[in-house]
């Protein structure tokens, strides 16, 4: 197979997008028949058709859908490397891709970063960050997607390295009046009553959850499904469900919603997160400087 140009593509991407060639070649300012007559040489370069043509347009075959998943991540992969390559152009001294769990985002990593970047020596430093739950994270680094990963110290990062970051601790969230708001202390199996918020079956959090569930041979009662933990601390104080989230996460919203924080009484309710990376040695040297700082944001042993 020839090799497919960057153009093609991003002409393939936008006929299945709009449906319409005609269409595509408004929004690309090319004549349809230039888009069709590159898209009848892809097809050619792939030995399949990649659309059907239908009365009022096109859609893209099963061979089409796969190409177009491909096509989206080239693309982006490529217009990654436009802009990395700009920031050395005017001047950016080494630029780091951190993949990092909701967890992480949501307390401390954003601030971390930002106070390194303040740094006299690091404002020419690009850091781009990506949020993805721990599996994802732990792939991530082991196919260099990224130069530094941050995520629970639960997740198997295999041959990685690692060192501690931060920790923070699961607490109950409920609303203010809730049967549960009176106590200082909750243990787990106090919560499985009653409906929960759930964040996403993949994250962290919930991993946990459902793990010491299990142990206990008790199950949630989910009545929302939420993708973070702003949402559902607004579930909560609503008064639709309860939570158990990171405390850190919990008390930035806790006055203006009106909740009430209750710590667990479980040992896992404290959780460690660490820095993965491949090997540190062949870091960059601005990854060697953000690692240095995030790892001295680790608690005293």
């Amino acid at each position: 197979m020839r090799d497919l140009d960057l153009t093609t593509l991003r002409l393939f991407v936008t006929v299945c997008e709009t449906g319409n060639i005609s269409r595509a070649g408004a929004q690309a300012n090319i004549v349809g028949s230039a888009i069709s007559k590159r898209l009848s040489q892809l097809e050619d370069a792939v030995g399949t058709p990649l659309l059907s043509r239908k009365r009022h347009g096109v859609q893209p075959t099963p061979a089409g859908r796969t190409l177009l998943e491909h096509a989206r991540s080239m693309l982006a992969s490529a217009a990654a490397i436009e802009r990395d390559m700009e920031a050395y152009a005017k001047g950016a001294r080494g630029q780091v891709r951190i993949l990092a769990s909701a967890s992480a985002l949501a307390e401390s990593l954003a601030q971390d970063i930002a106070n390194f970047l303040r740094q006299p020596g690091h404002s020419r430093i690009q850091v781009d960050l990506e949020e993805r739950v721990s599996p994802d994270i732990v792939r991530g680094i082991q196919d260099g997607t990224a130069s530094l990963g941050v995520c629970w110290d639960a997740a198997d990062v295999g041959s990685l390295q690692s060192q501690l970051y931060r920790v923070d601790e699961l607490a109950a969230v409920v609303p203010r009046g809730h049967p549960l708001a009176s106590r200082k202390r909750l243990k787990f199996e106090d919560m499985l009553p009653y409906e929960h918020v759930s964040l996403p079956v993949n994250s962290a959090v919930q991993v946990l959850l459902a793990r010491e569930a299990a142990r206990l041979d008790r199950k949630f009662n989910y009545r929302v499904v939420v993708t973070n933990f702003e949402a559902a601390l607004r579930v909560v104080r609503a008064g639709l469900a309860v939570c158990l989230v990171p405390r850190e996460v919990a008390e930035i919203y806790a006055g203006e919603y009106q909740l009430r924080i209750i710590p667990l009484a479980e040992t896992w309710a404290k959780r460690r997160f660490i820095i993965t990376y491949r090997d540190e040695a062949t870091l960059t040297p601005a990854a060697q400087l953000l690692l240095k700082h995030l790892a001295a944001q680790a608690p005293a042993p």
